[in-house]
């Protein structure tokens, strides 16, 4: 994943996603899933970390110390074949220098485990910035309702079926940061900061409640 000639500035938000070239699946279980989230995490630091080294340790890598971390994540979620992220940067580089650490780290993980060689994700990382508080509050769900298309994928022209199976499997997918925002213990919620995003989201209900329009109106959610 090549590092773009893009500035990122400190303060601002950007939605981040990228996919696997020729549209392939980078995530073929649920350790590939586990993986790139604990990189996400692990990815996310000044410090250089040998993964491996990490994951050796007796305790959870959502424990280990990173120091200062290169940007602040308020949304992602991961689909078969591409992810998306809602961050700020914390440094100069931030965007730039965690991107490139994420997308080499897992690509490496990922040939290695597949006998492959060659990128895996499309060179270029694509990036938005987001300039207004109507956009960041927008993908905050966009991001978090990228799960339906795997139980109804013409839910935008057609709308929903189901609704409340619809939204519970949203709520139950474990690779986005949904769960977090509805209030579940797990650990992987210290791979977000949301302490330096606006509090669109304080309370459980706010986040049904704004799940659930998005649902029930099908939006064209097109807006990336």
């Amino acid at each position: 994943m090549v590092t773009r000639n893009v500035s990122f500035a400190e303060g601002e938000f950007y939605h981040l996603y990228n996919r696997g070239v020729e549209k392939r699946v980078i995530y073929n279980d649920e350790n590939d899933y586990s993986r790139f989230i604990d990189l996400l995490y692990l990815c996310n630091t000044n410090e250089s970390i040998n993964v491996r080294n990490v994951r050796r340790m007796n305790k959870s890598i959502f424990d280990f110390e990173r120091g200062k971390t290169l940007v602040s994540i308020g949304a992602y979620c991961l689909m078969p074949n591409h992810f998306h992220l809602l961050v700020t940067p914390n440094t100069e580089n931030g965007v730039s220098d965690f991107m490139s650490k994420l997308g080499t780290s897992y690509s490496m993980y990922f040939n290695k485990k597949n006998e492959r060689t060659g990128s895996l994700c499309e060179t270029r990382y694509k990036s938005k910035h987001v300039d207004s508080d109507n956009y960041l509050k927008y993908l905050y769900s966009y991001i978090h309702l990228n799960p339906v298309k795997l139980v109804q994928s013409d839910w935008r022209e057609n709308g929903i079926k189901d609704l409340e199976k619809t939204f519970n499997y949203v709520n139950d997918y474990k690779y986005s940061s949904l769960q977090d925002y509805l209030g579940t213990d797990r650990e992987a919620k210290n791979i977000l900061n949301r302490d330096v995003f606006p509090d669109y989201f304080g309370e459980e209900s706010t986040v049904k409640k704004e799940i659930f329009e998005w649902l029930s109106f099908s939006p064209d959610l097109g807006r990336t």
